[in-house]
């Protein structure tokens, strides 16, 4: 039997279901979609980007509803715009209304990858927070291996495959919203608003075995400071967020998932098998990030991201090598994806949405949040947008890409071992006095 804290977390956590699906998805529709609406390499890549302007959009505007209206209640309003983009994606037949629906799942996958790993990392104990925060990620990778096995499974099924590829989605959305209904409020949010008599059985009910002291410690540490994030003694969260979730994305993780068919057809795969390897790099994501979950609060959020950076140099570099000569045929592609995939889930992807979660002290937790989400996916966008044009632009654009991925995660082994704190094992309040913010 699940204990309480961990059966509410991983139905927040079912948010990173829909966001890794939501992802992934567009992966098997992108080439259709292009022969389609005969779409340029430019309006291509807008057209796969745009739910990526709408998750910038979605996770800079995050924070305040969940300040306002209270994390359940955003959570709720995030599965309704996950249902409408599933139906809208997979009925409309003209291409403005299409990226309009590909928008507003983007706005759900922002505001959830704020909201989300926040509401977790309130409720959860501080011996439990890393796994359960991260259970958001590894509900990510589930998401993205489903999104890629459906793909395959629904690729012959007609000429409208792509329509039951992008709206499957509405199922998972709808047992979101329904379960979303049956989780208590944040008690750190209720306390916050002065509804302290909320909270106390909230508490009580997350293993709190001193709920006096517990709220004294959230109130003092949130009468110390303004709502106002962009202040001095805030510099270095803000610093560490945002350089964090610029590295995410330099890892080149979303160009690989939104165009996993393509760079296989490009490495000389058959359209059956193109269709297939990106099954097998979901079920390595899953695996791995696994593998983290059981060890992040054992060995730390520092360690893993160590360990990941140099295997992420040495897979990325491997597969710019294998792109810089004849990649006809070169099944190599597959290994070596798989192994910075490996990588990537063991670290960054493992530790990325619980460090966000856990820098920020209570009063601005959720503008904290909001910062880092939206600075990881304008990164997104930018790499999602510019890939199709970088390897169709040149004969050695592949090439191109992945070396400079893996140029970036030597940049991101300096900055963590120089930089960046370790916050295993720690409650929130702990980590905001060890970063001389109390």
């Amino acid at each position: 039997m699940l204990s309480y804290p961990v059966r509410i977390a991983l139905i927040a956590a079912l948010g990173g279901f829909l966001f890794g699906f939501e992802t992934a998805v567009i992966s098997g529709a992108e080439k259709t979609i292009q022969q389609l609406w005969s779409l340029s390499p430019g309006w291509q890549g807008f057209t796969v980007a745009s739910s990526l302007i709408g998750t910038v959009i979605g996770s800079f505007f995050a924070g305040p509803p969940a300040q306002r209206y209270g994390r359940k209640k955003t959570l709720i309003f995030i599965a309704i715009l996950y249902l409408l983009s599933a139906l809208g994606c997979a009925t409309v037949s003209v291409w403005f209304f299409f990226v309009l629906f590909r928008f507003i799942g983007g706005l759900a996958v922002g505001a959830s990858s704020v909201v989300g790993p926040m509401y977790i990392s309130e409720i959860a104990p501080p011996h439990l927070r890393g796994r359960l925060a991260g259970s958001f990620q590894l509900n990510i990778v589930i998401g993205v291996f489903i999104a890629f096995l459906s793909n395959f499974l629904f690729l012959n099924i007609g000429e409208d495959s792509w329509r039951w590829m992008l709206g499957v989605m509405a199922v998972p959305a709808l047992l979101f919203w329904i379960l979303l209904r049956t989780i208590p409020e944040s008690p750190r949010w209720l306390i916050l608003k002065d509804r302290e008599k909320e909270a106390i059985p909230v508490l009580q009910r997350l293993g709190e075995t001193d709920v006096t002291r517990v709220i004294g410690e959230i109130r003092e540490s949130v009468s110390q400071h303004t709502e106002r994030l962009f202040q001095e003694k805030y510099s270095k969260p803000i610093f560490y967020a945002i350089m964090l979730a610029i590295f995410n994305q330099l890892t080149g993780i979303n160009a690989i998932l939104y165009y996993a068919p393509r760079i296989f057809e490009m490495a000389g795969f058959d359209r059956e098998n193109a269709y297939l390897q990106p099954v097998f790099i979901g079920l390595a994501n899953l695996i791995f990030t696994m593998l983290a979950m059981s060890v992040i609060d054992k060995l730390g959020r520092k360690t893993l991201l160590l360990i990941g950076s140099v295997g992420m140099i040495v897979f990325l570099g491997l597969t710019a090598h294998a792109f810089s000569a004849d990649v006809s045929g070169n099944r190599l592609v597959i290994v070596y994806l798989i192994g910075f995939i490996g990588f990537f889930a063991f670290s960054q992807g493992a530790v990325i949405w619980v460090f966000l979660s856990e820098i920020f002290p209570n009063s601005v937790r959720s503008k904290g949040g909001s910062l880092g989400s939206f600075t990881h996916w304008i990164m997104a966008a930018v790499i999602s947008w510019t890939f199709p044009m970088i390897v169709e632009g040149s004969a050695d654009g592949g090439m191109y890409s992945f070396l400079f991925y893996s140029v970036m995660m030597a940049l991101q082994l300096f900055f963590v071992w120089k930089w960046l704190p370790e916050t295993k094992g720690r409650s929130l309040e702990t980590i905001q006095k060890e970063l001389g913010i109390s």
